[in-house]
């Protein structure tokens, strides 16, 4: 009878922990994004990142002279590409255009913006040309990639889960 109110009682100990744990929201893995030099493996930045934050990288186009800028969001793991634009050098908004053109626009250049993209990515590369001055913006933190590989070098991102 002892042993059996013992585990009444351990049951009515836990069994609200356990109800509680059963309705709280799933917690997802965070991100973590680590950029590192292409060329020696050196550790440029490693960065939590939330579900839904923003990572934005621009860079001027070399051949249209064009300033670019691609909107990746942290979900599920991944960086997925949701928007790009190719400013009007004149600072008019650009013509809004079809995701499904998206490949042809970046091969034929002039003012552009796609939206509602959904390329999902877990390792990019960016080659820094002589034109670019590319940069990736990190909730506050600005990563400027000619200063931390030099013209010609390459920068690795990759999206791990922990």
């Amino acid at each position: 009878m002892r042993f059996r109110n013992t585990i009444l009682n351990v049951l009515w100990i836990f069994l609200p922990v356990l109800i509680a744990a059963c309705h709280s929201p799933v917690v997802r893995p965070h991100a973590w994004l680590h950029l590192t030099d292409g060329s020696t493996g050196r550790e440029i930045a490693l960065e939590q990142l939330n579900e839904g934050e923003q990572v934005v990288y621009t860079w001027q186009n070399s051949m249209f002279r064009l300033m670019v800028t691609e909107v990746l969001v942290a979900r599920d793991g991944k960086l997925v590409l949701t928007e790009v634009t190719y400013a009007d050098p004149r600072g008019f908004e650009p013509p809004l255009s079809k995701t499904e053109d998206l490949d042809e626009l970046f091969q034929t250049g002039g003012p552009f913006r796609v939206t509602g993209i959904s390329r999902p990515f877990t390792r990019l590369v960016f080659r820094v040309g002589e034109i670019g001055r590319p940069k990736l913006k990190i909730g506050e933190k600005v990563v400027e990639l000619e200063r931390e590989v030099g013209f010609g070098g390459s920068v690795v991102l990759t999206i791990k889960t922990m």
